[in-house]
């Protein structure tokens, strides 16, 4: 048996995987889910908690998918199906996101990954009706627990708004590349690393387990 290394102390076992998802409306059984995009988390040479690697793929409406024009001209999406996109069936595009992922956390010794996402019922709603659309057995995801920056954000910057979150938290935000799913990811996922980062900081409660 491989051993555990140390992201596998932190967070009760489970590897932190940062997620954003661009969608077709708010419904995720109904409406497309259109980008999808993953930071997977771990310690750097530094002891830090840092992005390891990110991964983004645009996907195509499943089958009778609902696309709302508003939603579409939030994200600025004129044509789901522009061959300009490269997006690919839903299926391809999970079975690319989640295999990273896997392969992450068998290399920790995490019994699963757990989503962190602005919002993150949204994020794991969608994740989790793809995964049921497409029959994939064995999410790599934590079928329910979540890391919300949203809240978090709440609790250390007096903000919810990921953009003012960004400002509370002097990391730079481009409001041109916003609402793109790797793009806010990786946003997203540099702030859970500074607040995660700053509290052990702080609290010295890892202190010895950590690098």
């Amino acid at each position: 048996m491989a051993k555990k290394a140390p992201i596998a102390k932190r967070f009760r076992g489970f590897l932190p995987v940062v997620v954003d998802v661009e969608t077709g409306g708010f419904d995720a059984k109904k409406d497309a889910l259109l980008e999808i995009a993953a930071s997977i988390l771990n310690y750097d040479e530094n002891g830090q908690l840092a992005i390891q690697e990110s991964h983004e793929q645009h996907v195509l409406p499943f089958k009778n998918a609902n696309l709302d024009p508003k939603a579409l001209e939030f994200i600025g999406l004129k044509d789901p199906w522009h061959p300009f996109r490269m997006a690919i069936e839903e299926p391809e595009a999970l079975k690319k996101i989640f295999e990273p992922i896997r392969k992450a956390v068998r290399a920790t010794g995490c019994s699963r990954a757990i989503l962190i996402g602005h919002n993150a019922w949204f994020d794991l709603g969608f994740v989790n009706a793809a995964i049921e659309r497409c029959k994939i057995k064995n999410s790599p995801f934590h079928a329910f627990s979540s890391f919300d920056t949203a809240t978090l954000g709440g609790v250390f910057y007096g903000q919810t708004v990921l953009a003012r979150m960004a400002e509370a938290a002097d990391v730079k935000w481009n409001h041109e590349a916003a609402h793109s799913a790797l793009y806010d990811t990786e946003e997203t996922a540099k702030l859970f690393c500074k607040m995660v980062n700053d509290w052990d900081q702080m609290s010295g409660r890892f202190e010895g387990i950590l690098p």
